[in-house]
């Protein structure tokens, strides 16, 4: 049997054998290669590698087509069930939205993806509104603010590489038990990226003391890499560990309280328009702030910071 199909434009820019893993269930990699060497599957009536990148309306022809061999891959969604109480939260903290992503402002407590300690996470969320919708990032189930969501293949594909190729701008704001020796600084720092802790990745950190007291600092944190944990470690290598830290900061004076990082401002461009997104600082961050007399009236400006 033969079929023929027609690459739609959410589709391109990958490579054919990661196309037809998409598309079809149970296709292993020296299937693919073999089929494509013998010609069995051509674009555009020409053999082509496994590399090659699939454009817009190019054609694909299967030559040796059958549903046993090239078994349709079924979209299932997500039936886990979401109570009404959390999808009005979601909804609420949605700031952004157009047909292509949305921006979230994430609470504390609420982890980006499913794991054995998670009851609901934004995932499940979104996979409960479209089974298109993906995360492109992660934040800390413990930590506060903003998150993009990506609402089709495409976008996921432009942001992911926005965020590999580093051109998404982060802010995070964090109030620090201590201070630190400098008021402002650019930190490298390895630390462990495998569960082992034998396995180590560089990060890069630049950060900005806004106010501080004998006890507490308020600062920015700008990452120029995206580690697990690397603001929460670095936090605690130069002797001020996030309040409500309970795995890095070993003073348990604030246990009880909630993380007090929030991933306050993003900015990127998508197609010549640029964006930026800031978050609300939460209430018990803020009143942390109060408590401590660390008010600082110029947040709006943090992007000139660095």
């Amino acid at each position: 049997m033969f079929k023929s199909i027609k690459v739609n434009p959410s589709n391109t820019d990958t490579r054919i054998d990661k196309w037809l893993k998409r598309e079809f269930s149970n296709l292993n990699q020296s299937f693919i290669e073999k089929n494509l060497r013998k010609g069995l599957i051509k674009i555009n009536n020409s053999k082509v590698k496994s590399n090659y990148i699939v454009s817009e309306n190019d054609i694909i022809n299967i030559f040796n087509f059958s549903i046993e061999k090239y078994p349709c891959k079924i979209k299932k969604k997500d039936t886990k069930k979401i109570p009404v109480t959390i999808i009005n939260r979601f909804k609420k903290i949605i700031v952004y939205e157009n047909k292509d992503f949305m921006i979230i402002d994430k609470w504390n407590g609420l982890a980006s993806q499913a794991g054995s300690k998670v009851n609901i996470s934004i995932d499940d969320i979104i996979k409960n509104i479209s089974i298109d919708y993906n995360l492109v990032h992660r934040l800390d189930k413990d930590t506060s603010g903003l998150m993009i969501i990506a609402k089709n293949f495409m976008t996921t594909k432009i942001i992911s590489k926005l965020f590999y190729e580093k051109k998404i701008k982060k802010i995070y704001l964090a109030i620090c038990q201590g201070n630190p020796i400098n008021v402002n600084s650019l930190i490298k720092l390895k630390i462990p990226i495998k569960k082992n802790k034998n396995v180590f990745g560089e990060t890069v950190t630049r950060f900005k003391i806004l106010k501080k007291n004998k006890n507490f600092s308020f600062i920015a944190f700008k990452p120029l890499t995206g580690k697990k944990h690397q603001l929460r470690i670095l936090s605690k290598k130069i002797g001020c560990p996030i309040v409500g830290d309970n795995k890095y900061n070993l003073d348990k004076t604030f246990y009880k309280e909630s993380l007090k990082l929030n991933a306050h401002i993003l900015k990127f461009t998508i197609n010549s328009k640029e964006y930026i997104f800031k978050s609300e600082i939460p209430i018990n961050f803020n009143n942390f702030l109060i408590k401590e007399k660390l008010n600082y009236n110029k947040i709006k400006n943090l992007l000139k910071l660095f």
